[in-house]
């Protein structure tokens, strides 16, 4: 860890030059490089053009001032001129300079590179998400005028699995009722009537195409995760994410956030039906499975009336690897499994 300095001395800390043209290069620097997210088209944090710009690693490690690369690739075909590149991080977090501009102009293929200095507080204990933005303007290049690109960086673990979250009881057995609390009323649904429609403990759950399992845990315990921003680890690539659960009232909706190896984001809206009442297509969810009745504090009751899990997803960018999901911080979302599919 490095000593602490005060962002208001940063600039005799500056070096000259913090602009530096690089060479012009043949090709357009590698996308994979940490750089603006393009998780889904309608989530992307980045602005869809041709110019890349990326962020190198902030180190977090503070109390510190942590030097920060942005550098912008022009990839159109016009000389990039005019080019001005400003940075930012988490709120409060003090940047020196906010903006640098850039002299003369970069052909296609070549990059500059803008070197910041922000100023680092000491780290929170727990799980933490930082995120960082450059923003480049410039006149030609691939004529957008604009380019930004995001970076994502955490301190902390995410939980390690979905199960590691469970916070509620939301099956219970007709013989022991008791211990459930599905909805906040001591309401839950039956093991027994479940198992009928087909979900039972460890059991493969096919829906939109994901495998997801129905939680492998006995009646009577925590099995489902009731939504409050919990940070989830999870590894793989594919075209979306599935979530398995239902909800209680009729505003079970929420934004989940996935986070990339490579430090980009996505973000994506999901939504379920009460467990039951509401329409099976409320949020635009789909129905998986309904039981017959409810248990209720005094023993199975309700019959007749179906209590239902349903599947619904979000978007991902399948050319990246996920790292971890933060689920929405919405407690009327109830979530019984998640899993990534094509």
């Amino acid at each position: 860890m490095r000593p602490a300095g005060l962002i208001g001395s940063l600039g005799t800390m500056l070096v000259a030059g913090a602009l530096a043209l690089l060479p012009v290069s043949t090709a357009v620097a590698a996308p994979s490089a940490p750089a603006a997210s393009t998780a889904t088209p309608a989530t992307a944090k980045a602005t869809a053009t041709a110019t890349a710009v990326t962020i190198s690693p902030v180190d977090l490690d503070g109390p510190a001032v942590s030097t920060v690369k942005v550098t912008v690739t022009n990839a159109g075909p016009e000389r990039m001129r005019s080019l001005k590149v400003s940075f930012g991080g988490p709120v409060g977090w003090a940047v020196q300079p906010s903006v640098l501009q850039v002299g003369g102009s970069l052909a296609k293929g070549a990059s500059a590179e803008a070197t910041f200095r922000i100023q680092v507080p000491e780290r929170r204990p727990g799980f933490t998400v930082r995120t960082f933005t450059a923003t480049a303007t410039y006149r030609g290049g691939d004529g957008a005028g604009s380019a930004t690109g995001t970076r994502t960086q955490h301190s902390g673990t995410p939980l390690a699995n979905l199960a590691a979250a469970y916070n509620n009881v939301g099956v219970t057995d007709e013989s022991d009722t008791r211990p459930g609390d599905y909805d906040g009323e001591g309401n839950s649904f039956s093991a027994q009537k479940l198992a009928d429609a087909g979900l039972r403990p460890g059991g493969t759950v096919n829906a939109l195409g994901a495998e997801l399992r129905w939680p492998n845990v006995p009646s009577g315990t925590r099995n489902n995760v009731s939504a409050a921003g919990q940070a989830i680890a999870l590894s793989g690539k594919g075209g979306k994410l599935v979530f398995l659960g239902s909800g209680v009232t009729s505003g079970a909706s929420g934004t989940a956030t996935v986070y990339y190896t490579d430090g980009t984001s996505g973000t994506g809206s999901f939504g379920f039906p009460n467990w039951s009442f509401d329409p099976a297509n409320a949020h635009g969810a789909t129905l998986v499975a309904s039981s017959d009745g409810r248990n209720r504090p005094d023993g199975y009751g309700n019959a007749g009336i179906a209590y239902r899990v349903f599947a619904h997803s979000i978007p991902l960018d399948p050319t990246k690897q996920v790292e971890f999901v933060v689920l929405p911080g919405n407690g009327n979302i109830h979530l019984f499994d998640l899993a990534i599919a094509s």
